[in-house]
Formats: C-alpha cells, sequence, structure tokens
C-alpha cells in the first residue's frame, strides 16, 4: 500500500495510465542491484530512487576522482577521495528518504559475486570493463534475473534487455577476449543510456510495455540516431546455452 506522503510524491506516474497505484506498489516493493557508480550508475541509481524503487543496492569499489565529475552526478567536488559507494548513499538520501539504499565498497569477483547478486528483482549493469560484465551476466543468468545491459564510448552507446533463457546474454555476443581501454566519455551520452536502462528497469518491475528483449539500441549522439538489431542467442553458449 501506498501512503499519503507517496500518493502526493509519484501523483505524476500513478496518473500514467499502464503504471497506477498497482504499479507503484510494484515499484515500492522492487529490489535492485545496481553494479557500477560511475557515468551510467549515477543517473540510473538517482532516477530508480525518485521513481519509488523500493530497495536498491550499489556496488563500486573506487573513490571519487576529479576526473569522474564530467558524468559521474552523484558526485560533487566535496565528495572526490570519499568511497563512491559512501557518497552514492549520502547523495540518494538527500534525494528521497523513503528508498532503502545499501551500498557494497567491493570488487565484482567470481568469488563473491552470487552473494552479492542474491536476492534482487533486477540487475543494472553500468559497469565499465568487459571482464567484470561477464561475471555479472554468468551470476544473472545462474540467478534467472533479468540483466538491464548498458555500455557508452565518446559520444555513443549501447542498451539491451537480458531476460535469461530467452534472450542473448553478454557471452553470445562477444567470442575471444576484448582488449580492454580506458573509455572516452562525454556525460550526455551515459545519462542517454542510463536514462534507457532505468526505463526498462521500471517496465520490467511493472509489467509493462515492450522490453529491449533479443534487441539491442544503438545510440550516435553526434549524428543524434537511434538504431536497432536483433541480437540471437547462441545456442553453444557456454553460459546461457543450457537454459
Amino acid at each position: 500500500m501506498l501512503t499519503t506522503d507517496e500518493r502526493e510524491r509519484f501523483q505524476r506516474q500513478i496518473a500514467i495510465q499502464e503504471m497506477g497505484v498497482k504499479g507503484q506498489c510494484r515499484l515500492k516493493r522492487a529490489r535492485v542491484l545496481i553494479a557500477g557508480a560511475g557515468g551510467l550508475g549515477s543517473p540510473v541509481a538517482i532516477y530508480l530512487a525518485v521513481a519509488g524503487v523500493g530497495r536498491l543496492c550499489i556496488v563500486d569499489h573506487d573513490a571519487v576522482a576529479l576526473s569522474n565529475l564530467n558524468r559521474q552526478i552523484l558526485y560533487g567536488e566535496e565528495d572526490i577521495g570519499e568511497r563512491k559507494a559512501d557518497a552514492a548513499r549520502q547523495t540518494l538520501k538527500r534525494l528521497t528518504s523513503i528508498v532503502a539504499v545499501e551500498t557494497v565498497a567491493a570488487t565484482l569477483t567470481a568469488a563473491n559475486i552470487e552473494k552479492i547478486a542474491a536476492g534482487f528483482d533486477v540487475i543494472v549493469d553500468a559497469l565499465d570493463n568487459l571482464s567484470t560484465r561477464y561475471v555479472l551476466n554468468q551470476a544473472a543468468i545462474s540467478q534467472g534475473v533479468p540483466l538491464i545491459h548498458g555500455a557508452v564510448d565518446g559520444f555513443e552507446g549501447r542498451a539491451m534487455t537480458i531476460l535469461p533463457g530467452q534472450s542473448a546474454c553478454l557471452q553470445c555476443m562477444h567470442q575471444g577476449r576484448i582488449p580492454e581501454r580506458r573509455v572516452p566519455v562525454i556525460g550526455v551520452t551515459p545519462a542517454v543510456i542510463a536514462g534507457i536502462q532505468a526505463t526498462e528497469t521500471i517496465k520490467y518491475l511493472t509489467g509493462i510495455g515492450e522490453l529491449l528483449n533479443g534487441r539491442m539500441v544503438l545510440y550516435d549522439g553526434l549524428a543524434l540516431t537511434f538504431e536497432e538489431f536483433q541480437v540471437k542467442r547462441n545456442p553453444e553458449c557456454p553460459v546461457c546455452g543450457h537454459l
């Protein structure tokens, strides 16, 4: 049930025909894990918090640096040197007191991911390197939890929703190892992609709309275009091929 204050706070969302009180209550009961509190994780966390998602858990091992501030909008200059997990919690609690915010200041590894990722309704991939994405992908598939993927590079980005047993997973799309590099990015690009990720998360939790299931959206900020293509499952995928 929604309190009187919650009905007032979310009145514009409740007024959406597909959402209503029922959808808002679903958001209130939801548990979402956000892996990464950087350029993508910052706006994802903010928009899910202010939308009324009941419980957010943010995982990030890093500390805030000056070079983060062109895109990581959870933080300001006063947070430089602080752990991102701590600064993120403080910012989100200033925005809304009704959302339970948990943080984990750790690097996601094969050894800890199953424990960290357990018990959530959705996992958001807001990471910035493929090796850790693989670890997150494996956990989402093994636990049967949707993974909302997003990635950015300069003025370009992409997003897709992975439903275990239905969609291609990240391992399906990447054959072999891709060299890691420091990705260039302007702050507006993760804002666009994170907005899509937050939208997909809200749609899944409330059961409305059509998800990016088996579809990837590509965004080109310089040309200001969106393209979409189908992503098929690999039946030989070592992660999801058995499903």
